[in-house]
């Protein structure tokens, strides 16, 4: 398999919006990055795949970081298999993610009570909705667990709630084994990403592809 059936291609209309996008990429990483953080940090649950992360830290000594950038590499081994192809933004993902989250987790302490930490959950919550329609929207090729997920979905002919279901519930629950925290955090998780996605997602979409449109217009 060469490097071209592997790698996704790069359109742009122009090096100006190439350039627009793979900084709302950059940004749209580090932010998520920075939401996983506030989400440990406030005490009541965190997502699946964190929950999964956060069991093998303390199980290993890691950082968290290092373990979402390993466990973002096994993710991105799956990927063979199915035949998935590369962009630049699910290398990014898989290499970015994790210090941001490391850096943000030095940052800020732990929530000292529930009053402090459901409120810095949800906020990073609404940030990692925030971050996923940015990065998304720069169309620089889908995040390693996205990828993974559309692959199973293409390999299988199952329906993507399925497909979600089944990944996250098992990766859910090898992290609680591990002893990773689930909680009411999990449970707004679950319920409260995909309409948040949803709606930021459309919204960047429409930004972007308008941005698209004024960068490719020649000039008077």
């Amino acid at each position: 398999m060469n490097a071209r059936s592997i790698l996704m291609p790069i359109a742009a209309s122009s090096r100006r919006e190439l350039v627009e996008r793979l900084a709302q990429l950059l940004s749209g990483l580090i932010l998520y990055g920075a939401a996983m953080a506030l989400m440990v940090r406030a005490g009541i649950g965190v997502a699946p795949w964190d929950v999964l992360a956060v069991g093998i830290a303390e199980r290993t000594g890691l950082a968290f970081g290092v373990v979402t950038c390993l466990v973002a590499a096994v993710v991105l081994l799956l990927w063979i298999p199915l035949r998935q192809r590369l962009g630049i933004g699910t290398v990014l993902n898989a290499v970015l993610i994790g210090p941001s989250a490391d850096l943000t987790l030095g940052l800020v302490p732990p929530a000292p009570s529930v009053w402090i930490g459901a409120p810095m959950f949800v906020g990073g919550l609404v940030l990692l909705a925030f971050a996923t329609g940015l990065y998304i929207s720069a169309d620089f090729g889908p995040g390693p667990r996205d990828g993974l997920m559309t692959g199973l979905v293409a390999r299988t002919g199952r329906p993507v709630w399925m497909v979600r279901t089944v990944l996250e519930g098992g990766v859910l629950l090898i992290g609680f084994l591990l002893g990773g925290p689930v909680g009411v955090g999990t449970v707004l998780f679950a319920f409260g990403v995909g309409p948040l996605v949803g709606w930021f997602l459309a919204v960047f979409t429409r930004i972007r592809a308008s941005r698209a449109l004024a960068l490719a217009r020649p000039a008077d």
